[in-house]
């Protein structure tokens, strides 16, 4: 035992040296060569001209820090707090970022936020004042493959809160491979997000009041994804303002997209709040999930979708202003399928859903609270035609329940609570099947 003790510590103290001997050798080796520092990925646009004043145009500047970044390989493009005048516009090269100083999406003056900042307040904020007058024209910001625009407020400083709109290019185009917009406040633009012709669009945490269309989505063959958006009047709810805006926009409107992911978005005070349409290449198919659309004239549209359909889940919809307040309407044009699943419907409005086309609609464990119209007669759910499915749902009023067409082909009717008495008109010559429905009206 002594000798292992003794063996032990020889080796410990000799292997000491060794150790010692070998760093000191390493240290003689490499003491004469230069030490390289890290090559800077960081580009400050007060480095390059930005003023921040609010009045001297800083487009130039802000391209010459992303065209800098771009030729290093990359990088961050920092706009610390100012407020930057733009009268041109600006490209966002292929892995570049262009970043404010929020790290989350601000909050700013208007109908929920009185008494908070203005948007030249704080921040950084970005005034923007080129294309007025057409929608025509390129983006204010185009954003390319792995390039992102993060932490800015957009502001546009002559749009004037009580009166019609002015007519601006879209604010963000996203092009390429990869792009993304993330804790940016759109705080009034005429149009918002161009997310079009790219493939993967990363869209998150976007807050705002878009005038005429909040997000576009089309030409889309990989999948997007577009979480936490939030639409709200929050710049401007003046009367001759804010009626043009419910008769003439729409929040998020979809065409192509292959498997699009739309997750926790919300809009209030648009003509619609969600609309499909036939894109340029074909439609859309995805999975929307905990979306909300409130005091919009019609919460969701159809003009057309893919056949594997569009996947609503635990949607929150509210309508009861505009000439025909209505909740769902699908129209004649749509051949698709549509799937609302855990979905709640109340306001005031005239009717739940109004369904044409030859597509296929169904509402499962769904809940209806309000419908009717003034005259409390109308149906909360009038299909004209195609095939229908509502099934395990609650009608929480005594009115009129269902209502289907002459050209309706098939539909299943089933396993419903009714208040009141069971009232479904059929008018159908298809196969329609009824059955299991319980009413609390002996």
């Amino acid at each position: 035992m002594i000798c292992s003790l003794s063996k032990a510590h020889n080796l410990k103290r000799f292997g000491g040296l060794f150790l010692g001997l070998s760093l000191l050798f390493t240290v003689g080796v490499f003491a004469g060569e230069p030490v390289q520092g890290p090559v800077s990925d960081y580009f400050n646009v007060r480095s390059f001209g930005a003023a921040g004043d609010g009045q001297t145009d800083d487009t130039a500047a802000f391209q010459k820090a992303l065209d800098a970044a771009a030729k290093a390989g990359g990088g961050v493009v920092y706009a610390p707090v100012g407020n930057y005048f733009f009268a041109g516009n600006l490209n966002v090269p292929n892995a570049v970022t262009l970043a404010g100083i929020w790290q989350s999406v601000p909050a700013h003056n208007g109908l929920r936020d009185r008494g908070l900042p203005k948007p030249t307040d704080d921040g950084t904020t970005f005034l923007i004042t080129g294309g007025a007058g057409s929608e025509d024209g390129p983006a204010f910001i185009t954003l390319n493959t792995n390039s992102t625009l993060k932490g800015v407020v957009l502001y546009y400083p002559q749009q004037n809160i009580d009166d019609v709109p002015k007519p601006y290019p879209w604010a963000i185009a996203m092009r390429g491979k990869n792009p993304a917009v993330l804790a940016v406040e759109m705080l009034n633009p005429y149009n918002g997000i161009d997310a079009t012709r790219n493939e993967r669009h990363l869209i998150r945490d976007v807050h705002g009041q878009p005038l005429r269309r909040g997000i576009l989505v089309d030409s889309i063959y990989d999948i997007g994804r577009i979480e936490n958006v939030h639409f709200n009047p929050w710049w401007s709810t003046k009367p001759k303002l804010f009626q043009w805006q419910m008769e003439n926009g729409e929040a998020f409107i979809f065409g192509k997209s292959d498997w699009q992911y739309v997750y926790n978005t919300f809009c209030f005070g648009y003509k619609v709040g969600y609309k499909f349409i036939q894109g340029t290449r074909g439609m859309c198919n995805g999975n929307f999930l905990g979306i909300g659309a409130d005091d919009c004239h019609t919460s969701l549209v159809v003009e057309q979708c893919a056949p594997y359909g569009l996947l609503i889940t635990n949607g929150e919809f509210v309508s009861f202003h505009g000439p025909d307040p209505t909740m769902i309407g699908v129209e004649k044009s749509n051949t698709g399928s549509i799937r609302f699943v855990n979905c709640a419907f109340w306001g005031p409005c005239n009717q739940i859903a109004k369904i044409a086309g030859a597509g296929t609609v169904g509402f499962s464990d769904c809940t209806f609270v309000q419908w009717g119209g003034k005259q409390g007669d109308r149906p909360a759910i009038q299909a004209q035609s195609g095939t229908v499915l509502v099934r395990g749902c609650e009608f929480r009023q005594d009115r009129p329940q269902i209502q289907l067409g002459e050209g309706v082909e098939r539909a299943i009717i089933t396993d419903n609570l009714f208040t009141g008495s069971e009232r479904i008109v059929n008018r159908s010559a298809g196969n329609v099947q009824l059955g299991f429905n319980v009413s609390n009206s002996n």
